[in-house]
């Protein structure tokens, strides 16, 4: 395999980084194109980040903490923020398609970066098939004459062909796609605000009845807070995206810094503000507020056609999503192969700057992952998608560790950090101890600890897969 190196990551069989390697990366590939601005960084967060858990699963964690999980919101929420900041001082001196892989080479070891781009990579295609099962069986449901094989196939085809149409032009489909559920979430802290405040017609106030009442704020105590974490944290994940398409941007160290001070309050008031709303006005133990949280909650409005909208509301998430995490996986096939940890195919750019064989891989595995989802008995595909549950926590804790460890060799080489991470190290300390009492939590869950243990395990593939290659090329340089 030809090798596409970065020259700060030494040489080809390098475990780990070396202290006196200068850290030369590249702003940006300097292969793909360079058309993304500000704005589409953000929506492009937040259409990866709010996705069909936001307007349908959020009544899990209700149903599990009662007016709580308003607290397991918040301590989720202060892990993104510490995560991001630390992901987006990296990106801001060094930004990279790969991200986070690029910035666990340089700071950890080449294996790092093998294991947690690949790992990546298999995590997004997994969640794709996901998507596009979910918003394909939705749309049968509209079309019963259409297969919905077919709705399938058209969609992904047409995501496909907007990747390749060139970055800003998918930049602008994420950016209006991203835009009408951001709409829908205002819409929803509007209209929940007047409810709470009793000024929409024949509705009293909702005052602290539901907040307080009916067991109290927490009904199920700390044990429910904690049951809830686990499953709200994940909802944020996809936010790291925008530091994967900051090296297309632009200007990539002024974006990234202007999108990651915005994007990370913004997710915070849309989760927080709605979910305060739904506690509010409902009681938690509600069936609509379980089943639909929007639904139950908009339908006190009167709001006519109310799960019509909704549908489309979830199928617009659920492509918003698929969109830019094609995007994610294309680029991050991209930058691995760049490194030498990818077939040399994946570097063919087309005219557009737009890594053409990365997408249509990473489209081709989409569709074969939607096959997985229909075709699977249910236990072998709960294996699979168990492998890849917890593969997020794995992702923070590089991030924190790899800034941990860059950070000190960014400040001797006098890189430009357009962001920093507050408080630094002991604040990158606190994200590691709170990202590690997040693992000991799901250790303590059994649904949680057989994903921890099922992650851990992929991982550990992914970790040995690198090492064997690294052994059969040594043997390679050692017999020739």
């Amino acid at each position: 395999m030809t090798e596409h190196r970065p020259s700060h990551l030494g040489p080809a069989g390098a475990g780990g980084p070396a202290p006196g390697v200068t850290l030369d990366v590249p702003v940006g590939e300097p292969h793909l194109a360079h058309g993304l601005r500000v704005r589409h960084l953000t929506m492009m967060g937040l259409g990866s980040a709010i996705g069909a858990g936001l307007f349908i699963g959020t009544g899990a964690g209700i149903s599990i903490a009662g007016p709580a999980i308003l607290l397991s919101y918040m301590v989720a929420g202060l892990i993104v923020v510490l995560v991001m900041r630390m992901l987006a001082e990296m990106a801001s001196a060094l930004p990279s398609s790969g991200s986070f892989s690029t910035y666990a080479e340089a700071g950890i070891g080449r294996w790092a970066g093998f294991t947690v781009g690949w790992v990546y990579w298999f995590t997004l295609i997994m969640v794709l098939g996901v998507e596009i099962t979910a918003s394909s069986a939705i749309v049968h449901s509209w079309l019963p004459a259409v297969p919905e094989w077919l709705v399938a196939v058209v969609l992904i085809a047409a995501f496909a062909a907007v990747n390749l149409r060139g970055v800003r032009s998918f930049g602008e489909f994420e950016y209006w796609f991203a835009a009408l559920k951001v709409a829908v979430i205002v819409v929803f802290l509007v209209v929940g605000t007047l409810l709470v405040a009793g000024l929409l017609p024949d509705r009293e106030p909702a005052g602290l009845t539901h907040l307080l009442g009916d067991g109290g704020f927490a009904p199920e105590g700390l044990a429910g807070i904690a049951a809830g974490l686990l499953v709200v944290v994940f909802a944020f994940g996809g936010i790291e995206i925008i530091t994967i398409a900051a090296a297309e941007s632009d200007d990539p160290q002024r974006s990234i810094a202007r999108a990651a001070r915005t994007i990370v309050w913004r997710i915070l008031l849309f989760y927080i503000g709605s979910v305060a709303i739904m506690v509010t006005v409902l009681p938690w133990t509600s069936e609509e507020l379980v089943a639909g949280p929007f639904v139950a909650v908009l339908g006190l409005a009167g709001i006519p056609a109310l799960p019509t909208i909704m549908e489309v509301v979830v199928v617009v998430a659920l492509m918003s999503a698929f969109n830019a995490n094609l995007y994610g996986t294309s680029r991050m096939a991209y930058s691995l192969a760049e490194r030498g940890d990818g077939p040399p195919a994946l570097l063919r750019v087309s005219r557009a700057g737009v890594p053409v064989t990365s997408v249509l891989v990473s489209t081709g595995f989409a569709l074969v992952s939607v096959l997985l989802n229909w075709w699977l008995p249910q236990g072998l595909l709960g294996i699979l998608l168990s492998a890849v549950g917890a593969s997020l926590i794995a992702v923070w804790l590089v991030i924190a560790v790899a800034q941990i460890r860059l950070r000190p060799r960014l400040e001797a080489e006098g890189r430009e950090m357009t962001v920093r991470m507050w408080g630094h190290p002991w604040l990158s300390w606190v994200t590691v101890a709170l990202l590690v009492g997040f693992v000991l939590l799901m250790l303590s869950d059994a649904a949680a600890r057989t994903q921890a243990f099922a992650t851990t395990a992929f991982v550990a593939l992914v970790a040995a897969v690198y090492a064997v290659r690294e052994a059969v090329r040594r043997r390679a340089t050692i017999a020739d």
